[in-house]
């Protein structure tokens, strides 16, 4: 019996090839898009799943309020963390990686280095090959070394013991670990430095959030009695002092500056779930992920129904084979089995045709996303075992039912009767097509439309022509001696040709600052980006100034208690002129001598957060965090003056690491890149739902058309002319096109207005998208429809008369 199926499958499929390709093309179409999706999702959920600890350790973020969460925390709260019974350890480390050169012997090798508390390994307990995990950092010199980064350095020799220089240090190696899986953490090597630099000193600064923070309870279920304690512990210490500095009772000062509020995520949803990005290897974007698998799921679901209509049109030129073998003895159970047997073979070719496509494509999707997602999960072919039964049920049964139900007795005399049901099913599928077609085209204009309003906004700055350049300041104990350094360092790019500007910060522009710290202005409490900046940075970077003047070396003042501030700031402070107010900064009266104007520091897609400048010489601590060397150079002299600058800054400022350098422009870019991919994307579904409903479509009219050619013959003997027929025969799609438009309207309108909510400064949906859509729409259907039509009025009148 299988054997004669597979004879008549193979002879039918010989016979239509064009049908048998349309199916399986479209099919492989639909199964390769949700593998891609599937591949993502699973690579995302594998995050941190091998950690034992994952239920139990808790990644903090702190909430200050006015929508402001940060992925930091304050180093005062260890002392009194100790005493609290729900929380059993907790752990203090960087939030992102130094990528630093290690040297051993004549070899040098630059590599991601995590820093953090020595008790790390008991939230993130990485397989140790060598050494102890339990006494990793007897010292604060020690350092452990990943597997593959060990074998990088010391090749076959023993690491452990070894000395290797980092930093201006010498650090002995004391393990190797490797990591089981995809973790939020996947440092090449891990030091404790944090607790000899920059956890030294900050025990009392209830105002300095520079900190990364893990807490590890004895269960799951203790995670809200830690929450509860952090944020006692910050009314406690933090809110009562303050309120009373400022002569306020508590519940005035929280009626005014609010209270800190605590956000715990476990590790095994940090990589999703968090609400701020605050592991080294980042966050995942959820939202994005969803998006993927729904287009994904919309694609498979209009590849099926595209698959049933082209079967079902397909299914008249079958007729009286079924006919024919119902005469013979076979019943409606042994037809279906029959055509959901070949539904099955065309499904098996359309995975692995699915599985080619996704192999040969899977390099770009891996740049796309920048990962390296691979086909070799057991988890995956399980799933890809369920697409297959879940599209051999939805393709395979309804057209077998309807082959079934085929009238024996009026299909061998060549006219077969159709069920009502039957053509209302094929109709509103047809319906759904054009509904999937029209949210594709609307979703990608509005797309489109927001990721160019990002391109072409005014950042409140000038980029043009202006370098970014990471600056490894030579550490030294007293930051002015690191100021000078750097000033001598400003001086010798100063007299480069083409030169026309030179200024470090301690922030990045596109990138966001270092630190946050509160300063207090009369009942206001505003927590605000630390803007550490040399003197020229405002007016390189063309940034404007609201009120007041910028800071200025022509004012001794300036380097001892000037501040500025931006307007977000000022309109927190609730002072329409600050300039000339004192305000309280750590403890320190400072004086406003300027409000600049709003720019974006985080990239055009991020609100504009409250910002605090100063000068270095001001606030001398935050030389230490002096990275970023902004330099602008003349147009006519760019390609003389950047090897002139690359000369200098590998033979005097950084003999050891590679010249590298961004333009400032591009960075800001960068900063909302995963929003162009989103409308690349976009814009390549959108290409595939239009050719399958195109596919669909041309399938359903030409079965129509088909069905209709003796009528048509008729009608031409009576001398009707060609409109009124290609009329005739195009009405009802037109309908079916309006009807699908009008279903996709809604979902189009709350799901784009759900997305464009990441943005803080967006464009509105209007009914200009929603018009091009259905434009678009109608001409692409008419296009089709009136082709088939077209072709069907050029027909041999004879040929379908002559039994008559």
């Amino acid at each position: 019996m299988l054997k004669n199926w597979l004879k008549i499958f193979l002879y039918n499929a010989k016979k239509n090839k064009f049908f048998t390709a349309l199916n399986t093309l479209g099919l492989s179409i639909g199964i390769a898009a949700l593998i891609f999706a599937i591949l993502y999702w699973n690579e995302e959920h594998s995050y941190n799943q091998w950690n034992p600890e994952k239920d139990t350790v808790f990644t903090v973020a702190t909430d200050l309020g006015n929508d402001i969460v940060w992925p930091y925390s304050v180093y005062p709260l260890a002392k009194y963390m100790k005493d609290e019974p729900s929380i059993e350890e907790f752990c203090y480390f960087n939030n992102w990686y130094y990528y630093e050169l290690v040297h051993y012997g004549e070899k040098k090798q630059q590599i991601n280095i995590l820093d953090a508390q020595k008790n790390f390994f008991d939230f993130c307990p990485f397989e140790f090959v060598k050494g102890d995990i339990n006494n990793a950092f007897p010292d604060i010199n020690s350092i452990v070394l990943e597997e593959k980064t060990a074998q990088s350095i010391f090749g076959n020799e023993d690491p452990i013991g070894k000395e290797i220089r980092y930093s201006g240090r010498k650090m002995v190696v004391r393990g190797v670990y490797k990591i089981p899986g995809k973790s939020s953490f996947e440092p090449d090597a891990v030091t404790n430095l944090i607790e000899g630099t920059r956890l030294k000193g900050n025990e009392e600064s209830w105002g300095n959030f520079n900190f990364g923070l893990m807490l590890k309870t004895k269960s799951p279920e203790d995670a809200d009695k830690a929450r509860e304690a952090v944020e006692n512990i910050y009314f406690q210490y933090r809110t009562k002092p303050y309120a009373k500095e400022e002569g306020l009772s508590v519940d005035e000062y929280i009626k005014t500056n609010g209270t800190i509020k605590i956000k715990l995520t476990s590790l095994a949803n940090s990589r999703l779930h968090s609400p701020v990005e605050d592991t080294p290897e980042g966050q995942g974007n959820y939202q994005f992920m969803l998006i993927m698998l729904g287009l994904s799921v919309l694609i498979l679901i209009l590849s099926i129904v595209n698959y049933v209509n082209l079967a079902t049109a397909n299914a008249i030129k079958r007729a009286k084979e079924v006919g024919v073998r119902k005469i013979l003895g076979a019943t409606k159970k042994n037809i279906v089995k029959q055509f959901i047997f070949e539904t099955v073979l065309v499904t098996i070719m359309a995975i692995v045709l699915a599985l080619v496509i996704v192999e040969l494509s899977l390099p770009y999707y891996n740049d796309f996303l920048n990962k390296t997602l691979v086909i070799s999960s057991s988890q995956f072919y399980l799933q890809l075992i369920v697409i297959f039964f879940i599209v051999v049920f939805m393709a395979g049964m309804l057209p077998a039912i309807y082959v079934s139900n085929f009238n024996t007795l009026k299909v061998l005399k060549g006219n077969f009767g159709r069920s009502k049901n039957g053509v209302w099913l094929r109709n509103g599928m047809l319906v759904l097509q054009f509904a999937i077609a029209a949210f594709f085209i609307i979703g990608s204009y509005i797309v489109h439309q927001q990721v160019n309003y990002m391109s072409n906004k005014d950042l409140g700055l000038k980029g043009d022509q202006v370098i970014e350049i990471y600056y490894r300041r030579p550490y030294h104990k007293d930051p002015s001696i690191m100021f000078n350094n750097y000033t001598v360092v400003k001086q010798e790019l100063s007299n480069i040709k083409g030169v026309q500007a030179v200024a470090a910060t301690a922030f990045s522009l596109g990138g966001g600052a270092g630190s946050s710290s509160g300063f207090t202005y009369k009942d206001q409490r505003i927590q605000a980006q630390n803007m550490a900046a040399d003197f020229g940075f405002l007016e390189m970077m063309q940034i404007k100034m609201a009120k007041g003047r910028a800071l200025s070396d022509k004012f001794s003042s300036d380097t001892i208690n000037g501040m500025m501030i931006n307007e977000t700031a000022m309109k927190l402070m609730k002072e329409k002129d600050p300039v000339g107010k004192t305000i309280d900064w750590n403890g320190e009266k400072l004086h406003v001598v300027g409000v600049v104007k709003d720019f974006h520091l985080n990239g055009p897609q991020n609100e504009i957060p409250p910002m605090s400048f100063f000068h270095f010489k001001t606030i001398d601590w935050m030389t230490y965090n002096m990275d970023k060397v902004y330099i602008k150079i003349s147009a006519d002299e760019m390609g003389s003056a950047l090897e002139d600058i690359e000369k200098f800054w590998t033979s005097k400022v950084d003999t050891e690491y590679p010249f590298g350098y961004e333009f400032v422009n591009k960075k800001y870019q960068r900063s909302y890149q995963e929003y162009v991919n989103q409308k690349n994307l976009f814009s390549l579904l959108n290409g595939v739902v239009i050719l399958i409903a195109l596919f669909g479509l041309f399938a359903l009219a030409s079965y129509s058309i088909q069905r209709k050619m003796k009528d048509i013959a008729i009608r031409k003997t009576l001398g009707a002319e060609t409109k009124v027929l290609l009329k005739e025969l195009s009405r009802q799609y037109i309908l079916f096109c309006v009807a699908g438009f009008i279903l996709a309207t809604v979902p189009a309108w709350i799901l784009l207005n759900k997305w464009l909510e990441n943005f803080a400064y967006r464009v509105d949906v209007s009914f200009v998208p929603f018009i091009i859509g259905f434009i678009g729409l109608m001409i692409l259907t008419l296009v089709v429809v009136l082709s088939r039509a077209y072709a069907a009025t050029r027909i041999n009148i004879l040929k379908y008369l002559k039994y008559e």
